[in-house]
C-alpha cells in the first residue's frame, strides 16, 4: 500500500516526508509557497506523469523510512526557530554577500557574450535585498514575540508573532518568483561551453541558495505558521 497518494497537498507531503521535496524540485513542483496546493492538480496543470512521480516518492520513502530524520512537524516552536535561524538564516547571512560578488564578477567577465548575466545580476540583488529585510522583520518582530510567549503564554504576544505572518508569506512569494525567473533566465542554471570557473561556482551557488531558500519557506508556511495560527483558535 502505498504512503502518499495525489489526492494530498504537497506541502502535507514534504512535511510528512522531507526528503520528497528532493523530488519535487526535480519536477519543479513548489513545495513551499506552492505547499498547499493538491499534488494531482498541480501534476495536471504541469502536464506531468502522476505514477512516476509517486513511484518515486513511495519507493524513496521506504528506503528511508528507518533512517531516523528529524519530523519537524512535530518539533516545538523552539526546536523550528533555532532551525531556520541556525541553518537557514545563517546560511543566508553567509552566503549572499559572497553570492552578490561572484554574479557581479561574471557580469564583468561574461557579460559581453552573455547577455543573460545583466537580468541574472539584478534579479540576484532584488532577491538579496528582499531577503535581507525579511530574515530582520523574522529576528527583530516575530520571533523575540514567540519566544516571550513561549515564556509568558501570553496571547499578546502571540498576536504580535501572528500579525505579520501575511507579509512575510507574500515576502515569501515575492522571493520564490524570482528564483524561478532565475532558472528560467539561466535555462536551468545551464553551463555554457566558454566560461570560467567562477561563472560555473555563481551558478552552484545560486542553485544552493535556491534550494535552502525554499527549505526555509516550506519549514515557516507549512509548519511554523500554521502551528501559531492554531495557538490562537
Amino acid at each position: 500500500m502505498s504512503t502518499f497518494n495525489s489526492s494530498q497537498p504537497v506541502g502535507e507531503i514534504v512535511n510528512k516526508f522531507p526528503k520528497a521535496a528532493e523530488i519535487f524540485k526535480q519536477y519543479k513542483i513548489d513545495f513551499c509557497c506552492g505547499g498547499d496546493k493538491i499534488l494531482k492538480t498541480v501534476i495536471e496543470k504541469q502536464n506531468l506523469n502522476e505514477k512516476e512521480i509517486l513511484d518515486k516518492i513511495n519507493n524513496l520513502y521506504e528506503e528511508f523510512s528507518n533512517s531516523g530524520d528529524k519530523n519537524w512537524v512535530d518539533a516545538s516552536l523552539e526546536e523550528l526557530m533555532e532551525q531556520i535561524i541556525n541553518k537557514h538564516h545563517a546560511y543566508l547571512w553567509h552566503e549572499l554577500p559572497k553570492i552578490s560578488k561572484l554574479a557581479t564578477t561574471i557580469l564583468r567577465v561574461h557579460g559581453e557574450h552573455h547577455p543573460e548575466l545583466k537580468k541574472v545580476h539584478k534579479l540576484f540583488h532584488t532577491v538579496k535585498m528582499e531577503l535581507e529585510t525579511h530574515l530582520t522583520s523574522e529576528e527583530t518582530i516575530q520571533y523575540p514575540a514567540i519566544r516571550n510567549y513561549i515564556k509568558s503564554n501570553d496571547k499578546a504576544d502571540l498576536e504580535k508573532a501572528i500579525k505579520i505572518i501575511d507579509d512575510l508569506k507574500d515576502e515569501h512569494t515575492a522571493a520564490g518568483d524570482i528564483l524561478k525567473e532565475l532558472r528560467e533566465v539561466t535555462n536551468d542554471y545551464a553551463i555554457p561551453d566558454d566560461v570560467c570557473e567562477t561563472f560555473v561556482l555563481t551558478y552552484k551557488k545560486l542553485q544552493e541558495m535556491e534550494s535552502d531558500i525554499f527549505h526555509h519557506i516550506h519549514l515557516e508556511n507549512n509548519i511554523l505558521f500554521p502551528k501559531l495560527e492554531g495557538l490562537m483558535k
